[in-house]
Order: C-alpha cells, then structure tokens, then sequence
C-alpha cells in the first residue's frame, strides 16, 4: 500500500487548499480513509475521517465547517478541501487508511502517506 499525499503549500488567512491522497496497491472505496495533520511542537491530531460505505463523515471542531472531505474512488484519490484557513491550521497533513468501522478510531490507522506542508501566512 502507498498513499500519496498532495497539495500542501503556503496560503493566505483566508484562503484556500485543496490536499489530494493518492493511493496505490488498494482499492480506497474499501477502506476507512482520515486526514490527520501535525503542528510544530504538537501532537498529531485526526481532523477528518470517512469509512467505506458510511454516508458521514467525521470532522473534528478545529476543522468543521472549513474543511470537506471526498473521496474519487474512480481515480482512488481522496481529496481535503481547506476553505478559511487560519494561521494554526498550519502543519503537515497526512491521509492514511484502516479498516475499522469508527473512523475516529485515530490509532487503529494503518498505512501513511508522507504528509504534505501546509503554510498559513500572510
């Protein structure tokens, strides 16, 4: 399993990013995908989950209302739309899969991506 993750790079308060999860070796339809992300100093926090299936999708309060999670199982990329984006937003994003049900089940992820800078500056 690889997962590719994409589209980091430096936005102004306020703007916008659109971070994509690539994956190989998998078909991500069949598997419970969330995006993580890591501040400087910070504990890797789970911010966005969707497992196969499920009609839902997590967000966590940080990111709710900013930031969409979907999923293009034709091309097995999964996107993270960050609208509004806020200075503590900045970090490095990380997609990963895992097949439990829960999907804010943080630890029982699975495979990584590499994770992918994101910098929210004026």
């Amino acid at each position: 399993v690889q997962l590719q993750a994409s589209g980091g790079g430096l936005a102004q308060p306020g703007g916008s990013l659109r971070l994509s999860c690539v994956a190989s070796g998998i078909s991500l339809n069949y598997y419970t995908i969330g995006w993580f992300r890591q501040a400087p100093g910070k504990v890797r926090e789970g911010i966005s989950c969707h497992s196969a299936g499920d009609t839902n999708t997590y967000y966590s309060d940080s990111v709710k209302g900013r930031f969409t999670m979907s999923r293009d199982n034709a091309e097995n990329t999964v996107y993270l739309q960050m609208n509004s984006l806020k200075p503590e937003d900045t970090a490095v994003y990380y997609c990963a899969t895992g097949t439990w049900r829960i999907c804010s089940n943080w630890s029982t992820y699975t495979s990584w991506g590499q994770g992918t800078l994101v910098t929210v500056s004026s």
